[in-house]
């Protein structure tokens, strides 16, 4: 969806991959209809309320693993400039014939009453989550650049190309969380300075190859023709410019090549210089075997011209500009024939689509700060609504809710504003150790039982398989799929000392319990040093000539490995059958270095 004409791969060359700390303490706008779409692709079995379990994940997600602060918008009425557009596409879909149905357009056609429930009970599930959740006045994406125009939000993650006419400056268009770098994001910055294209430059592509809200463009001109095309024109004309096509006046375009301007009338009666048919310079070969060619003689030293190579080109001044007219006359002709479609294109461009793109308000209130704000989840109620949406397990929902939770708590204790138990039980008792999960560091943190005894040191052994569990998503019947977006924080259950370990950011952690990473860090140092001093003193007290080669903790020259695995396996050889065997004395005096070492090895 969005822009038509494979718009996305002119812009892949400027896409960046982002890592996982891109959207940390960052607001992102989210268009809640690209998600529910996806369920069908990103999850492979039947499952259950699908949108409801892929909403769920992806905001988890989101929250705990990416630390982000999410914003949903949902679709408002539709346009009716939309309607063809998507009665078009549901013919394609189809394999119905649209010439052989009526259509009208301009007519509103609502939205399906089975996605908007989809919607509807998605808005519901974000509600529980504390998450705010916006309606445009009509398309998402819209709401989503707007925000994100007015800084508002940081970035929009949507799939619709037409974010960028709308206004975004920064979309996210892919998120592969089990990637070091899972964001694909695409900065405005970038477009402008890579392809020289600016937001009615990008409107004006969408009118010539088509879009949401017109899906035909202009017959007979792809991307890369509307590419080259826009880019002759300023941001400030180029829109102007497209309108008086569309009305017919081709005056307008007449000699115009963006910085040039061609008088014809000059260049038809401008002679061109005459060359030398034997050596290819000026002059005529008359006048050079008169006046010997000065561009031969200066070469070659001698008089007389010289036969010119195969495929030579001169490179004159009158040979350069006449070159240059003719990709001028050339260039002129190709915009021609692209104003001649464009003009014959009926009811372009239309004006409507025009003024929906570069609208500032997409929204059914006057300011929209007020509405976006976080709250804390509603636990129980979102426990309950999941089990009966899902149904699943009140214990399997606590445990992929911890993590959300725990980021929460995290959160409004780095800002003074939690005094209380994470959950209403647990409280942070330590840091047990650091793990990487892609290339990223975490705390694996420990969260006791309020009443329990705390622990105040770090554990010097892991806990037993048996003592720990370790959720992950195929735990539930349901999750049969591998669905990438569904791989949130694991969580850890000790049983039997009631505590629950979970992966937190490190500067979450460090902002929210600065003297417990202290104490952390104090204590791996000291277990670190120990463990050194340990080493060097096994080191010194045990004579290396004492120890076998085989239990040296240094490595061994290739010579002295060869040499001792020899002598060992010699005297094995002189145990087992001395009867057999023949001690073969040598004496060094006899060989030189190099066959001595050369009987090392047989």
């Amino acid at each position: 969806m969005g822009v038509g004409g494979n718009f996305w791969d002119i812009l892949k060359p400027y896409a960046r991959t982002e890592g996982f700390d891109f959207l940390r303490n960052k607001r992102v706008a989210i268009d809640l209809s690209y998600w529910i779409v996806q369920h069908e692709t990103a999850i492979k079995v039947h499952t259950r309320n699908p949108h409801l379990r892929l909403t769920f994940f992806r905001t988890i997600n989101l929250l705990s693993k990416f630390g982000a602060f999410p914003v949903f918008v949902a679709d408002g009425t539709p346009s009716p400039l939309k309607s063809h557009a998507r009665i078009m596409r549901f013919f394609q879909a189809s394999g119905i014939d649209p010439a052989s149905l009526p259509i009208s357009n301009g007519t509103s056609v609502e939205r399906n009453k089975k996605f908007s429930k989809c919607v509807q009970e998605c808005v519901e599930l974000l509600e529980l989550f504390g998450i705010p959740v916006l309606k445009a006045s009509g398309e998402a994406e819209g709401l989503c650049a707007q925000l994100n125009r007015e800084g508002r939000v940081d970035a929009c993650i949507t799939s619709d190309s037409d974010a960028f006419l709308f206004g975004a400056k920064c979309v996210i268009k892919h998120i592969n969380p089990n990637s070091q770098e899972p964001f694909e994001c695409y900065e405005m910055s970038d477009i402008e300075g890579g392809l020289g294209l600016k937001r009615k430059h990008l409107i004006a592509i969408g009118l010539l190859v088509g879009n949401d809200h017109d899906s035909k463009g202009v017959q007979g001109i792809g991307i890369e023709t509307a590419l080259s095309f826009v880019k002759s024109f300023n941001e400030d004309e180029v829109l102007d410019r497209l309108c008086a096509l569309g009305s017919g006046d081709m005056l307008s375009m007449m000699g115009y090549k963006g910085d040039s301007v061609i008088n014809l009338d000059e260049n038809s009666t401008k002679i061109k210089l005459s060359h030398c048919s034997l050596c290819g310079h000026p002059g005529s070969k008359r006048s050079h075997l008169k006046d010997s060619c000065e561009v031969c003689s200066s070469s070659n030293n001698h008089k007389g011209c010289v036969q010119k190579p195969i495929g030579f080109k001169c490179d004159c001044l009158s040979c350069h500009q006449d070159k240059k007219e003719k990709e001028q006359k050339k260039n002129e002709a190709w915009k021609m024939r692209v104003c001649n479609k464009i003009a014959s294109e009926p009811n372009f461009p239309n004006n409507a689509i025009i003024q929906m793109y570069l609208s500032n308000n997409h929204t059914n209130f006057t300011d929209a700060e007020p509405f976006i704000s976080w709250k804390n989840p509603n636990t129980e109620m979102l426990i309950d609504y999941i089990g009966y949406k899902l149904n699943w397990e009140p214990s399997f929902t606590r445990q992929k809710l911890f993590p959300l939770l725990s980021t929460i708590f995290l959160r409004n204790k780095a800002k003074n504003q939690e005094t209380g138990l994470l959950h209403g039980q647990y409280e942070f008792d330590f840091i047990q150790r650091t793990k990487t999960r892609l290339g990223h560091m975490l705390y694996v943190v420990t969260w006791t039982k309020h009443g329990q005894i705390v622990n105040t040191h770090i554990p010097t052994t892991p806990l037993e398989d048996s003592q720990v569990q370790e959720y992950d998503d195929d735990d539930d019947d349901d999750d049969d799929d591998d669905d990438i977006d569904e791989s949130v924080n694991n969580v850890c259950v000790d049983i039997d000392n009631e505590c629950v370990m979970t992966d937190e950011n490190m500067d979450l952690v460090m902002a929210a319990y600065p003297q417990k990473v202290n104490q952390f860090i104090q204590q791996k140092e000291l277990k670190e040093s120990k463990s050194k001093k340990k080493g060097r003193a096994k080191s010194t007290s045990t004579p290396e000539k004492s120890l076998s080669p085989s239990s040296r903790s240094v490595q061994l020259s290739i010579k002295e490995f060869y040499r001792s695995s020899k002598g060992e396996s010699m005297e094995k050889l002189k145990d087992n059958d001395s009867s057999t065997t023949v001690k073969r004395n040598v004496t060094r005096g006899n060989f030189s270095k190099s066959a001595r070492r050369r009987l090392l090895f047989d």
